[in-house]
């Protein structure tokens, strides 16, 4: 379902209102909301929505009237060390930085709604300076983009990153130079994803599934470690970076819905946890399935996996040895080297050395679809 604040702005769009926006795109420490939190004025006085829950709410109401006025679009930051911060009831300790500008781009928000009416993983970026502050793009999950109509390298830039962003189920302030470039600073974007994160579903409580939690978490997986032993999974290295459930394989997934962004490792090293759980992950949609083990292990496992019925085909689609092959051996280098994997095939790369490949290093959506 569309955000409120996205039905209304539409709405009062269509009934020719102007409309102002006042976008947290920002929040360092203590914030009451989450970034995308999202407060509009039209120009009858009408206000929907909050930024703060209350606190700085007042001075947006005036910054908005200004750029109704005919100031331009800018960025306004609040604290609790800032004199406008206290005089305005910021109290809460953190630091918020919202973005004030008019909303003129009616399609691409309409674009931007239809996506998410369509369940379709969506990012809106949006320029926060410069001459161009104001303008937005919409990304969609297959690379298409469009809206922002600024220079070709910043519209190809932030697009990649956009893509990066939804993969990753997070929003994030990026920052390029004045011509577009990824290394600068001159210009702000704010990315905002419409996506759950990723999931990644571990089965096998040992150190090499807490080694992965950790690092995948980072990259923006929300990740599950599964295992039928009560027992293994009582260590405080596993629920530092995951939840932990106490179940059998193909009993967990039964109740899951995973798609193409998701993953699901196997790590018990047991038959009779190993199969099953491959099994019911190839009955997922998931996009990745990995199995640790020796090639003689999985030449092993792929037999009785054929045994049980399993299709050459649905055999294809488990990666095992799972990773890339770097020589890793600790459960750190594992994880690396599994996560490495799975970002290539994500990207549709092979996970070779840069400096042996040829090609552009970030492909243009249309080379990678």
């Amino acid at each position: 379902m569309p955000p409120r604040s996205l039905v209304v702005a539409l709405k009062w769009l269509a009934e020719g209102r102007r409309v102002v926006a006042a976008t947290l795109v920002e929040a360092i420490g203590s914030a009451p909301l989450d970034p995308g939190a999202e407060m509009l004025v039209d120009d009858s006085g009408r206000i929907e929505g909050s930024v703060t829950g209350g606190c700085v709410e007042g001075a947006l109401v005036e910054e908005a009237h200004g750029i109704l006025a005919g100031a331009p679009p800018r960025v306004a930051t609040y604290g609790i060390s800032d004199q406008q911060a206290v005089d305005v009831g910021l109290m809460c300790g953190g630091t918020v930085r919202v973005f004030v500008h008019e909303l003129c781009a009616r399609g691409v928000l309409e674009a931007l709604r239809d996506a998410i009416v369509q369940d379709r993983p969506v990012a809106l970026a949006t320029v926060l300076d410069g001459p161009s502050a104001g303008a937005m793009m919409v990304v969609l999950d297959d690379g298409a983009a469009g809206g922002l109509e600024h220079t070709e390298l910043l519209d190809d830039s932030v697009a990649r990153d956009a893509r990066g962003y939804l993969d990753e189920g997070r929003s994030a302030v990026r920052g390029y130079s004045a011509k577009g470039e990824t290394m600068g600073a001159e210009l702000r974007v704010a990315i905002q994803a419409f996506a759950a994160p990723p999931r990644m579903v571990v089965f096998g409580a040992i150190d090499f599934s807490a080694a992965l939690a950790k690092l995948a978490t980072e990259i923006g997986y929300a990740v599950t470690i599964v295992d039928a032993r009560a027992a293994f999974v009582q260590s405080p290295r596993f629920r530092e970076h995951a939840e932990v459930v106490v179940s059998w394989p193909a009993e967990y997934l039964a109740g899951q819905e995973l798609g193409a962004r998701d993953a699901v490792l196997v790590f018990t090293h047991d038959p009779k946890f190993d199969e099953p759980a491959l099994i019911a992950a190839l009955e997922t949609g998931a996009g990745y399935i990995g199995a640790l083990g020796s090639r003689r292990t999985h030449d092993d496992r792929a037999e009785r996996l054929r045994a049980a019925g399993v299709a050459e085909a649905a055999l294809g689609r488990i990666s095992s040895p799972c990773g890339l092959d770097v020589g890793a051996r600790t459960p750190s280098e594992t994880a690396i080297a599994v996560l490495g994997e799975i970002l290539a095939l994500r990207a549709h790369r092979r996970g070779g050395r840069l400096a042996e490949a040829s090609g552009p290093i970030h492909p243009r959506a249309a080379e990678v679809a």
